[in-house]
């Protein structure tokens, strides 16, 4: 993680939040207290932004600098809001794409995802406010940059998001292997929510429950399934496949 990434200090932390600069989250020493803790503490509630006790070891491991017991995560990418994302796609005549990331934690993952929707032209990157992976400049870096292009939309909650996109019209296709369909059976052509789960344990059943379809991608082998960075770049050339033959 570069040192860029990160903001240490309670005073520069405050200003950075006072500011409106794009703080991911915050880490806080488990003793600390005092008012600029609490200032730092009700602007981040203000704002959404997650906060989180944690050993002073973590926070020494993470940088060398004077760090006064709070750390705050810088990310390199623009938030923009969904609805707006989904309203101009309509207004510019096209059908709306949206690839909503359910729990991918890993940066390099994450990356190269976003280096995918570019590729096949997604509208905007979905994610939860916590539980995703850092969007710094190793994540900006793993996707050749395509995060500085991809519209990233935050939510509290992902199935919030999934919601306001169905709202809209969006219809919302699970890539999961617990699917009785797959990818080239299943209708993406129109307005589209594709989601993808976390490395270890997948979709959530609370997202599940909400999608339209459940779809998987055939396969021949014995393992059964892909790295989730593999299987959005095969999934999205699919709705790309789909959508101009």
């Amino acid at each position: 993680m570069a040192d860029k990434d990160l903001i240490c200090g309670t005073w520069p932390v405050i200003e950075a939040l006072r500011a409106g600069k794009n703080v991911e989250r915050i880490l806080f020493r488990r003793d600390a207290g005092g008012d600029p803790i609490k200032e730092i503490r009700n602007l981040a509630m203000e704002r959404g932004i997650p906060w989180q006790p944690v050993p002073l070891e973590k926070l020494d491991r993470l940088t060398k600098t004077e760090h006064q017991g709070v750390i705050a995560f810088l990310s390199g990418v623009a938030e923009q809001d969904l609805d707006e994302v989904i309203t101009m796609a309509y207004e510019r005549g096209e059908t709306p794409l949206i690839v909503a990331l359910d729990g991918v934690t890993d940066v390099r993952n994450m990356g190269a995802i976003v280096r995918s929707a570019e590729c096949f032209g997604a509208h905007a990157i979905l994610i939860p406010k916590q539980g995703t992976a850092r969007l710094g400049s190793d994540a900006v870096k793993t996707s050749a940059g395509a995060l500085l292009r991809k519209p990233v939309c935050r939510v509290t909650r992902l199935t919030d998001g999934l919601k306001r996109g169905r709202e809209h019209g969006l219809r919302i296709v699970a890539c999961t292997e617990k699917g009785n369909g797959t990818l080239t059976t299943t209708d993406m052509k129109g307005p589209l929510i594709l989601v993808m789960g976390a490395e270890d344990v997948g979709i959530s059943d609370a997202v599940l429950r909400m999608a339209d379809d459940l779809a998987k991608i055939p396969m021949a082998g014995a393992i059964g399934s892909l790295n989730v960075s593999v299987a959005a770049g095969i999934a999205l050339h699919e709705i790309h496949r789909q959508r101009t033959t």
